[in-house]
């Protein structure tokens, strides 16, 4: 479900195989990751408090990186995410698919006293949620996740489209 939900928002022109997801960052400026660094046969085996401490790893993640947007793609994963940095789950009123507040963009955090230094003013990266694309969570269809996914696609093609026209590569 991830690499068809990848090709049906726009994210790659064709869909990729699992095996392809190394050449991400080569053929379209993208990269993924876990929020948890050790392998699974699925998410039940990792622990809401393994997850919700492995948010500071994802969060220098980011910062090393430093990308326009992070899309987190689950539900859960995004509620772990809240809890680390809020120390709560989110309200039912709180939560929502798409586009999050600046006040949640990543690569910010700071770990282990260390935080960005003063004259820095990367923003950090933009937040998007998207559904979960694992077969286990059936709570949607797949036009209703593809509706979610496709507004990231639009925007990731859009940035393209600019960074193509300010590099003169637009033919």
């Amino acid at each position: 479900m991830f690499w068809k939900l990848l090709h049906s928002s726009g994210l790659t022109d064709r869909r990729l195989r699992p095996e392809e997801d190394v050449d991400l960052p080569r053929l379209y400026a993208m990269g993924n990751t876990n929020l948890v660094s050790r392998p699974t046969k699925d998410a039940a085996e990792l622990s809401k408090q393994e997850q919700v401490a492995s948010t500071p790893i994802l969060d220098m993640k980011i910062k090393n990186f430093r990308p326009e947007a992070v899309c987190i793609v689950g539900k859960s994963i995004w509620e772990n995410i809240w809890t680390y940095r809020y120390g709560k789950k989110p309200k039912k009123e709180e939560f929502r698919y798409g586009w999050q507040d600046e006040k949640h963009n990543m690569g910010l955090l700071e770990v282990d006293g260390e935080d960005e230094v003063e004259d820095d003013k990367w923003a950090g990266a933009r937040v998007f949620v998207a559904t979960s694309t694992s077969g286990l969570s059936a709570n949607l269809k797949l036009h209703e996740k593809e509706a979610i996914w496709k507004p990231f696609g639009e925007w990731v093609q859009q940035r393209r489209e600019e960074r193509k026209i300010k590099e003169g590569t637009e033919e």
